[in-house]
């Protein structure tokens, strides 16, 4: 057994995978290094791993911790973002999709799951079918729609076109709940309770692994997304933070983009979806486990 340990199949996928996670966290490393790097050292110091002279003053400059005097003179546009705000948004704007969604597909997953309806497995068919319509296919009609209700810089509209459902999610738990045993909600059945009863109080329950996994893609898809936000999000009380880093990047003179303040801005724009992920990362391994398909 304990030579089975260092077999050279093991040391081989071992080394794949230390590879495979080298080349996925590097640009991310990378994004640090270029966020602490000096404007003026950018290009100089580009053949090395980390900076020879450190600084913080590009995050201090991007959120507006500085004068714009300071700001210029450490190589910015003196621009800089109203960080807490446009946070704030996109709390608000992932949050309400990722909540809503989750909650919605639940009920259809469930649906389609334990109950019989005509055209049940058509109307499947269709909702599996669509995982294979690229979204930009959607994206006209959708803001044609927005626009046409009246509902453009508004919450209500940069929401509505995700906020419901969408394919994979369904998909995803209506796997899960084949997999709980039919006996528990029959014995529920006969214990007078209703299929509202058991949807909330025994399938809820039961599926917090995989709706905790559902929720936690899903608001790292809305925290990420930034051409719907941009087209319908563009005033300042709707903008998100994705498209206020856009923004930032435009103030900047054309001839020399403040890449280290957009690094910096990046850096910051990814910590609140870095620490959801590291509380609930482990329910989300955890949930894989039960998402076989039947």
């Amino acid at each position: 057994m304990r030579g089975n340990r260092f077999a050279p199949g093991r040391l081989v996928a071992w080394f794949v995978l230390g590879v495979a996670v080298l080349i996925t966290v590097f640009p991310f490393y990378w994004m640090i290094r270029t966020a602490v790097t000096p404007s003026a050292d950018l290009f100089t110091d580009a053949g090395s791993l980390w900076p020879h002279h450190p600084t913080l003053i590009n995050f201090a400059r991007v959120v507006g911790l500085v004068d714009a005097e300071r700001a210029r003179a450490a190589g910015g546009s003196g621009a800089h973002i109203n960080f807490l705000w446009y946070t704030l948004n996109s709390i608000i704007y992932s949050g309400l999709i990722a909540v809503v969604q989750t909650f919605c597909c639940a009920m259809a997953g469930y649906a389609f799951a334990r109950l019989r309806f005509p055209g049940r497995n058509a109307v499947f068919a269709v909702m599996v079918a669509a995982l294979m319509v690229p979204p930009i296919f959607t994206l006209l009609p959708n803001f044609s729609l927005v626009k046409d209700l009246g509902l453009i810089n508004t919450f209500a509209g940069m929401v509505a076109p995700s906020l419901l459902m969408t394919p994979f999610a369904v998909f995803f738990l209506r796997q899960f709940f084949l997999s709980i045993p039919r006996d528990v909600e029959e014995a529920a059945l006969l214990d007078g309770a209703g299929r509202w009863g058991i949807f909330f109080r025994i399938v809820i329950p039961m599926s917090r692994g995989p709706l905790i996994t559902i929720a936690l893609t899903t608001t790292v898809w809305a925290w990420k997304d930034f051409l719907w936000p941009l087209l319908v999000g563009r005033e300042e009380q709707t903008r998100v933070l994705t498209v206020a880093l856009g923004v930032f990047l435009q103030q900047s003179p054309n001839t020399q983009p403040d890449w280290t303040g957009l690094m910096a801005g990046s850096v910051l724009s990814v910590v609140p979806v870095l620490i959801l992920l590291i509380f609930l990362g482990k329910r989300l391994v955890q949930s894989l486990n039960f998402t076989g398909i039947k």
